[in-house]
C-alpha cells in the first residue's frame, strides 16, 4: 500500500485517557494511517519489569494492583466500557495468576510474556477508543506477524517471516479498519512470546512499516520532534525539521532517546520517510527523516551518552605483532560484549563500552572478559566517563572541524577522541561531572551562529 501511513504512539502518547483522545484525533485527521502501533501506558512497563524482578509475591501484587489502576482508569472514562471490560479482565486476570503462580525467580521466557501485557492492555483500550469516535478501530495480535528468534529479552524479527505473516494476516484488515496492535511484542516460531528490548515499539512499527511498503512511519512521542541537542541540557536546543537517515542513525546510536536506534534500519532499507512529532502539539510540526534532504550542514546536533566505560589493553607484545587485535576482540565477541569506539597505539588499544544504566549487571557480564584479557596484557578499566558524539556531514573532511572542537574544550579532559571513521560523527569522552557543561558550551559555540 504505496499511500499507507504506520503511525506509532508511545508511552506518553497512551498514558491515559485524554492522551488516547489526542491520538485518536491525530488518527481521525489522517485517512492514511491504517495500522496504529501503541505502547504500554506511561508507567506500566516499569511496574511489570518490578514484578519481574521481586520475588515476593506481595511485593509483585503491589505492582500489579498498580498496573490496574492506570488501566481502569482508562477503561472507566470510556463511553461504553462493558464492551471491552471482559477483555481487560481477562487480561489483568492472566497477568494475576503469572504472578500467584510462578516460581521464586522468573525465567527469560516469563519474563518476556510478564512484560507484554502493557501493550496487549493499552491496545485493547485505544481500539475502543477509536470506536467511540466512529473509526473501524480493530485491536491485532501483533505475535500473529511479528517472527523473532527464540532469544527472550532481545528478539532478533525474522524478516521475511514477518512480511509473509503480514501478507496473509494483516495486510486484508487494513482497508476497511484501522488496525491497533502492539509495539516491542512478537513471538518465536512455537508461539512462545518475545520482546524486542526495552524502546523497542518504534522498531516494531518500522518492521511492520516494511512488511507492508508503507510510505510513511509517523512516530508519536511527548516531544516536537528531534532537537538539536537534549534541551534539559540548554535553552538553545531547537528542532530539527529536516534529518538524513544517516545522521538519524547516529543520534539514535550515541544517546538521543526520541528514536530506538534499529528503528531506522528498516526504513533505510525500503525508503520510508519517518516523521517524529509530538501528540500533546500535532500542529507544531516535528522532524522528517528521509534520504535526500535539503540541507546537510557540517553540525546538525550534539548527542550525549552517559555512564559508559573506557578500557585500555596494552601489552609490548603489540608491537609489530600480527594478531594481537584479533585475538582481544575474539574475547569480546565470545563474552558478547559490544564495542563503540576503539582507538590504538603502537602497544594499547583503548575502547568503549556502553554500561546502559545497568553498573551490576554490567559488570557482571564484562569481568569474565576482562579476566581473559589480563591473562596475556595490562587492562585499566575506567568508568562514570559520557561519550560526546557531534553529528553532521563530512566531519572527517571538513576543514577547521576539530580547531572548533578543541578551542572550545581546550580546558576539558577529554578521554578519548575518535574521528574520522565516520564522515557524520566526531566523538570524544568526557568526565560524567563536565558531560551538561561541555554539551551547553559546544551547542552555543557551534549553533548560535546558524
Amino acid at each position: 500500500m504505496s499511500n499507507l501511513i504506520v503511525a506509532k504512539f508511545g508511552g506518553s502518547s497512551v498514558a491515559d485517557f485524554d492522551a488516547m483522545s489526542r491520538c485518536a484525533d491525530i488518527i481521525l485527521a489522517e485517512p492514511a494511517i491504517r495500522l496504529v502501533v501503541v505502547s504500554a501506558s506511561s508507567g506500566v512497563t516499569n511496574l511489570l519489569v518490578d514484578i519481574t524482578k521481586h520475588t515476593d509475591v506481595s511485593e509483585r501484587y503491589a505492582c500489579y494492583q498498580g498496573i490496574e489502576r492506570i488501566t481502569l482508569a482508562v477503561l472507566n472514562r470510556l463511553q461504553q466500557p462493558d464492551v471491552v471490560a471482559a477483555d481487560i479482565a481477562q487480561l489483568l486476570s492472566a497477568l494475576k495468576t503469572l504472578i500467584e503462580q510462578s516460581g521464586a525467580v522468573y525465567s527469560a521466557a516469563h519474563k518476556d510474556e510478564i512484560q507484554s501485557f502493557g501493550e496487549r492492555l493499552s491496545s485493547v483500550l485505544f481500539a475502543h477508543v477509536l470506536r467511540e469516535r466512529g473509526a473501524a478501530g480493530l485491536c491485532f495480535d501483533a505475535r500473529r506477524v511479528m517472527r523473532t528468534d527464540s532469544r527472550f529479552g532481545k528478539g532478533e524479527p525474522q524478516i521475511t517471516q514477518i512480511s509473509e505473516l503480514c501478507a496473509i494476516h494483516l495486510q486484508p484488515l487494513l482497508a476497511d479498519n484501522v488496525v491497533v496492535t502492539q509495539g516491542f511484542i512478537g513471538a518465536d516460531d512455537v508461539g512462545q512470546t518475545t520482546t524486542l528490548g526495552r524502546g523497542g515499539s518504534d522498531y516494531s512499527a518500522a518492521l511492520l512499516g516494511e512488511a507492508l511498503s508503507a510510505s510513511v512511519v509517523q512516530i508519536w512521542t511527548d516531544v516536537v520532534g528531534i532537537f538539536t541537542t537534549d534541551p534539559r541540557l540548554t535553552e538553545q536546543a531547537r528542532c530539527i525539521k529536516e534529518i538524513s537517515f544517516d545522521e538519524a542513525a547516529e543520534m539514535a546510536t550515541f544517546g538521543a532517546k526520541v528514536l530506538h536506534p534499529a528503528t531506522l534500519i528498516p526504513a533505510m532499507r525500503c525508503n520510508i520517510g519517518v516523521f517524529v512529532g509530538s501528540s500533546r502539539e500535532p500542529q507544531a510540526g516535528g522532524t522528517w527523516i528521509a534520504k535526500d534532504v535539503k540541507e546537510r550542514p557540517p553540525y546538525r546536533a550534539i548527542a550525549l551518552r552517559k555512564s559508559q566505560t573506557l578500557i585500555t589493553v596494552k601489552s609490548p607484545a603489540m608491537l609489530h605483532a600480527a594478531g594481537f587485535l584479533t585475538r582481544v576482540f575474539d574475547i569480546l565477541s565470545r563474552h558478547q560484549i559490544s564495542v563503540d569506539l576503539v582507538t590504538t597505539s603502537e602497544i594499547s588499544v583503548a575502547l568503549t563500552l556502553d554500561e546502559g544504566g545497568m553498573t551490576s549487571a554490567f559488570n557482571l557480564s564484562v569481568e569474565p572478559a576482562l579476566a581473559e584479557l589480563r591473562s596475556f596484557c595490562e587492562v585499566s578499566v575506567e568508568q562514570g566517563l559520557s561519550l560526546v558524539a557531534v553529528i553532521g556531514n563530512h566531519l572527517h573532511s571538513s576543514k577547521g572541524i576539530t580547531g572548533d572542537l578543541f578551542n572550545t574544550l581546550e580546558r576539558i579532559n577529554m578521554r578519548l577522541i575518535c574521528h574520522g571513521a565516520s564522515k557524520h560523527n566526531l566523538c570524544f569522552l568526557v568526565q560524567d561531572a563536565d558531560a551538561p557543561a561541555v554539551v551547553k558550551q559546544l551547542h552555543q559555540n557551534l549553533f548560535s551562529a546558524a
